[in-house]
């Protein structure tokens, strides 16, 4: 077993050590350092059990996922913080890292969804969701379970290879801090099992820019309507993204299918191969929209892990 997870984590240096650690109870390396995201270190001082998720949770099932969440209403978070980080770990919010010279892995305890009173949690403006106002047709519209704190210090967090927190934050109050965010570790999975497909396919990613990750209900009100945004959109379960791939940075879809132009093509084939990364792992299954160029925008697809398959 130690074999298998050592091939699968082999793009961090002791990342392997780490795995074990969290799965197979062996001690702590004295190399390892344990810390919030603020610097501030936490001893090392126990040595820790925690349950075996699955074995794809920590990592991903594309094995470059960086971040694992965490709610202090399940006894199992409850135990990982607090043999990880300490007890106060599981009362405070937090990204919490486990880190060494090379490798950074991320434990974020969430801020409990019932914080949000009257459509705020603090300063920021975040509304309310469908299943506030009235019944919702299926689970996965119910209330997100809690919310990621993101601040100036910690927006840059890498969360896996490619992916970023600030990278699926709600695109208004610029200027309110802390900001919140909902995002599902299964959205990011996805989008880093799209981008290492792309590459066996020869189409080199080395970039793929999300237009639009969360989007806070009061937010995404503004734009429903005919030919808008859906009231009950992904967007605000934090399993969704529209993304392109941008390797040079201007800003736009690259020439994915190699014609020499950018156009509606490209998120054809960008989509087509969102459908390949479905087929090998069903339990990734969501929606695909194709979006052609705009005035405002180029073209670019919709991806989310909704559990259902949906297209257009």
């Amino acid at each position: 077993m130690l074999t298998k997870l050592s091939m699968q984590f082999a793009q961090f240096r002791h990342v392997p050590v780490l795995i074990a650690v969290l799965f197979l109870g062996t001690g702590v390396p004295s190399s390892f350092a344990h810390t919030v995201t603020d610097k501030s270190s936490v001893a090392v001082d126990s040595t820790p059990r925690v349950p075996m998720w699955g074995r794809d949770t920590l990592v991903g099932r594309s094995g470059k996922l960086w971040m694992k969440l965490m709610t202090a209403q399940k006894t199992d978070s409850t135990s990982v913080l607090a043999r990880l980080f300490g007890d106060s770990a599981v009362r405070r919010p937090g990204i919490y890292a486990v880190r060494d010279s090379s490798a950074e892995f991320h434990f974020v305890n969430l801020v409990p969804f019932t914080e949000k009173k009257k459509g705020m949690l603090g300063t920021y403006r975040m509304g309310s969701w469908p299943a506030e106002q009235r019944k919702v047709a299926a689970d996965r519209y119910g209330n997100p379970a809690g919310f990621i704190q993101v601040t100036p210090e910690n927006q840059n967090t890498r969360i896996s290879e490619h992916f970023r927190l600030r990278d699926f934050l709600t695109k208004d109050q610029s200027t309110v801090w802390p900001k919140y965010l909902v995002l599902q570790e299964n959205l990011v999975d996805k989008l880093e099992l799209l981008i290492g497909a792309l590459n066996s396919r020869g189409v080199k990613v080395t970039r793929m820019s999300v237009m639009s990750g969360f989007r806070t209900p009061q937010y995404n009100e503004r734009g429903v309507g005919a030919g808008g945004r859906a009231q009950n959109s992904r967007h605000q379960y934090g399993d969704a993204a529209d993304v392109f791939v941008d390797n040079d940075g201007n800003g736009g879809m690259d020439d994915l299918n190699g014609d020499g132009r950018v156009n509606t093509a490209d998120a054809r084939y960008l989509a087509k191969v969102v459908e390949e990364v479905e087929q090998d792992h069903p339990s990734l299954t969501g929606g695909v929209g194709i979006y052609s160029a705009t005035s405002a925008h180029g073209p670019f697809v919709h991806v989310d892990v909704r559990g259902v398959k949906a297209r257009w």
